[in-house]
């Protein structure tokens, strides 16, 4: 079954234009507990870096490496990049020297904007920067022109230009900026926009590449199925979240981070989120802030509308406990990949309805074509489709690596093909079983791995995160598991655990870390 069309999306920053053009004098962007820009401030800060910027010798195709935190000063400079014709490259410091310079050896970036305390902590305090775990690129020394936020450090190159000199008032100024500042840029739906590394080895690294038409598209998409309007407020670091509130004209605050951390505590951020109406969790992470609330530790919010969840799967038994913590907020479950964002989203309310097999992942958005592959894979392809990965063939649909079937329009998905796993002569699909044994009363997140023995069969392992004070949950699971799931695919093993390890951003289940914990717990 398909839907849509293949068609080019609309330049991201046109919209954004249009909706400047639309509200120019409503909130638009700020950090919390600071009076926000507002659409027309926002619009001429914007093209005030791209004049800017091209002053300074930046031109069209530029590639810029980015490596801060989110601020408002940061998401100007994004758009302004943009803008002018250039590329952003998300990078992750914390990759390792080896691979940061292999990516690199890709992109060939042109430009760095950078937070002073990398400089420092990647040139004069390197041996303090790993005592904190950082094993750092020395960053003052890249073959690239330097932009650098916050403070001069020492560490800094001499020529690295100060952000706040790109984004602020020109001089002269008394007001804020406005709109006849610089010329409105060129529309180019087809031009690189943004870079983002997502898998791969040193030797290997993949880079997807967003144009600006892809990601409009995806970002109109993601507006199009929340309740974000002109009016609402959302709270979140996520700028994949931000862009698509802006877009909707919407409000858009960001929480501070710490000053040594690249991750918000949740709890922490719950409590900033006071007026807002809509924000984002990945499901790691509001399980924490449920934890709180449910240990009367934080006050649940009162103001929020929507939340929207992504990342990682989100199952019905965390949404049956969000609704109960927070019973007048509505929950949307995203479903999309760095190469498609977002692919289907369908509401907490639906997923919990839900009575069929598998994992509920609503229809696919509009634009977005899905077809199943002979074997189950599904895959996508559409106007939010990224070009295609660096120095690859451009792309023309992406393979998921997830298997899927529809129910009438409704994308379900039934597991993980890398995540297969194999006993006897039958393959095992974790991702078909874990949202029905998550089902089961006393059982907080469920996982399955496979611990291969010496001939490739594997044993099956059940991890449980049991709810606080729940008594003989393994009992009750070996008692239910044989009339909730396949009888192939039964655990040989249940295991209690305090937590399941996750990794990345989104906090996603780590099953190759669980996989090694288990391994040392049967030998």
């Amino acid at each position: 079954m398909t839907t849509g069309n293949h068609s080019t999306g609309e330049d991201f920053v046109t919209l954004l234009r249009e909706q400047v053009l639309r509200t120019p004098d409503a909130p638009a962007l700020g950090m919390i507990g600071e009076r926000p820009l507002g659409f027309a401030e926002l619009d001429a800060r914007i093209r005030l870096v791209a004049k800017r910027l091209h002053s300074k010798g930046f031109r069209p195709g530029d590639r810029m490496l980015f490596s801060i935190r989110p601020c408002v000063d940061a998401v100007v400079l994004v758009f302004g990049t943009i803008a002018a014709g250039g590329t952003i490259v998300f990078v992750d410091p914390g990759v390792g020297p080896e691979l940061f310079a292999r990516r690199l050896e890709l992109v060939r970036p042109s430009w760095a904007a950078t937070e002073s305390l990398l400089y420092l902590l990647s040139g004069p305090l390197r041996r303090y920067g790993r005592k904190l775990g950082l094993s750092l690129p020395e960053f003052g020394r890249l073959p690239v022109r330097h932009i650098h936020s916050g403070p001069r450090l020492p560490g800094t190159p001499r020529e690295s230009l100060p952000l706040q000199r790109l984004v602020g008032s020109e001089p002269g100024w008394s007001g804020p900026p406005i709109r006849s500042t610089a010329a409105a840029p060129v529309e180019d739906p087809d031009a690189e926009a943004l870079i983002v590394f997502t898998s791969g080895t040193t030797a290997d690294p993949k880079a997807v590449v967003h144009t600006r038409g892809s990601l409009g598209a995806g970002l109109a998409a993601m507006a199009g199925c929340t309740t974000l309007m002109p009016g609402s407020h959302l709270h979140t670091e996520q700028l994949m979240m931000g862009l698509p509130a802006v877009l909707e004209g919407a409000r858009w605050s960001m929480p501070r981070y710490p000053r040594l951390r690249t991750h918000i505590d949740p709890i922490g951020f719950a409590r900033t989120l006071g007026s807002a109406t809509h924000t984002f969790f990945t499901p790691a992470d509001l399980a924490v802030v449920l934890d709180a609330i449910e240990a009367g530790r934080l006050i649940a919010p009162t103001h929020l509308e929507e939340i929207s969840l992504g990342g990682a799967p989100v199952t019905t038994a965390l949404l049956r406990r969000a609704r109960a913590a927070l019973p007048d907020t509505d929950f949307l479950a995203i479903y999309g990949m760095t190469e498609i964002l977002p692919a289907a989203i369908t509401s907490g309310a639906d997923k919990l309805a839900f009575e069929g097999s598998g994992d509920p992942l609503g229809p696919p958005v509009e634009g977005v074509d899905a077809r199943l592959a002979d074997d189950g894979e599904l895959i996508l392809s559409g106007p939010n489709l990224c070009r295609g990965y660096l120095g690859e063939a451009p792309l023309k649909e992406i393979a998921t690596g997830d298997l899927a079937r529809f129910e009438g329009e409704t994308l379900v998905l039934m597991g993980r093909k890398k995540d297969m796993m194999i006993r006897g002569k039958t393959n095992i699909y974790p991702g078909l079983y874990e949202p029905a044994i998550a089902g089961v009363a006393g059982v907080r997140q469920a996982i399955m791995v496979g611990l291969p023995d010496e001939i490739g069969d594997e044993r099956i392992v059940l991890a449980v995160v049991a709810d606080p004070g729940a008594t003989e949950v393994e009992d009750r699971l070996r008692r239910e598991l044989p009339s909730l799931i396949d009888v192939s695919a039964l655990p040989d093993d249940i295991v209690l655990v305090e937590e399941i390890p996750v990794s990345g951003r989104t906090s996603k289940p780590d099953r190759a870390a669980l996989r090694a914990r288990l391994r040392q717990r049967f030998g």
